[in-house]
């Protein structure tokens, strides 16, 4: 299995690309030795196509509870009783506060990302003028987390700034109706599309351990490729109390290093993005950017606790990579 996982390497180093029957051989691997070759493949993958430089992005939960959707791991839909704080959406001079924060920090991007199936009304005009003010005031690259919207919205939205719209599609097509069944996988790709229609760059991932199979893994690995995806989160189940996956069954270190690697083998220009459930991951990661990932949402994620900033880039130099510079 080493000389096959080497012959993909020298394959994908000569820009060829993975098929799909390839990695789902791949994805089936177990014996440690086989997977520390797949990890060491991803890495010389990653700093062939993308270098030495990890990108770190912070994210503002910028209007929480209360969603209306039914996704079966989110802490907040309504349709579920979690202890998730209720508010709506944060003023300007918030906003702003946290980003200035982040960028003295030396993060390199910073999102504002508020519940609901999409923000629409007075909230989608609040939201651009917090973004018109984050524009002129930081220097840090500009992305969004406000859900489905439609072209028009995107590209108000674009004028304001925003470079990069994140909107995950959690699973493989085959999988999602098992996690949400308010909304489609098609309008998720609509809105995908409508994005870059409109200049903007696609951060769009999902979430491991939800019970899908490693056969859906890879479907999602090769859906993001279809769909030009530039940045790729990777999120590892934290359940939720009072929703439907709160029982779920945890993944295990070399399960989650596994998919990193495939993720990046699929993908080998993308970011690879650490997101949600670092918590769960040894050392918050670490080992994950040994395994083709290049990229985290550093700081405090919507409802679950990340790592910090100055540990984050003590973790970086450690690894004697480099944390990407802002322009």
């Amino acid at each position: 299995m080493k000389e096959f996982i080497r012959d993909i390497e020298k394959r994908i180093l000569a820009k060829e690309c993975i098929t799909f029957e390839e990695t789902m051989k791949l994805s089936t691997i177990e014996a440690k030795e086989d997977v520390d070759q797949l990890c060491k493949s991803a890495t010389n993958i990653r700093e062939f196509f993308c270098g030495r430089e990890i990108d770190l992005c912070t994210i503002m939960n910028a209007k929480s509870g209360r969603c209306s959707e039914d996704c079966k791991f989110c802490a907040q839909s309504a349709q579920y009783k979690t202890n998730v704080e209720v508010y709506g959406l944060v003023s300007k001079e918030a906003a702003l506060k946290l980003a200035k924060e982040n960028e003295s920090e030396g993060v390199n991007r910073f999102s504002l990302v508020t519940s609901g199936r999409g923000i629409t009304g007075s909230d989608f005009e609040k939201v651009l003028v917090i973004y018109e003010e984050l524009n002129k005031e930081v220097k840090m690259d500009l992305c969004a987390s406000l859900g489905i919207l439609g072209y028009e919205e995107f590209l108000k939205l674009r004028e304001k700034g925003i470079t990069m719209y994140h909107h995950n599609l959690e699973t493989s097509r085959e999988y999602y109706e098992k996690i949400c069944t308010t909304h489609s996988y098609d309008e998720r790709i609509n809105t995908i599309n409508s994005a870059k229609k409109a200049g903007m760059v696609i951060c769009s991932g999902g979430i491991i351990g939800l019970g899908e199979s490693l056969e859906d893994r890879v479907k999602l690995a090769f859906q993001l490729k279809d769909l030009g995806v530039k940045s790729i989160p990777i999120n590892v189940l934290n359940p939720v109390k009072g929703t439907p996956l709160e029982n779920a069954k945890s993944l295990s270190q070399e399960e989650i290093l596994k998919t990193i690697a495939i993720f990046r083998l699929v993908n080998p220009e993308a970011l690879i993005r650490l997101a949600g459930g670092r918590n769960l991951i040894d050392e918050f990661g670490k080992n994950c950017f040994n395994a083709g990932a290049n990229a985290t949402i550093t700081g405090n994620y919507l409802t679950t606790s990340g790592n910090k900033i100055c540990d984050d880039k003590k973790m970086v130099r450690e690894l004697k990579l480099e944390v990407r510079k802002n322009d």
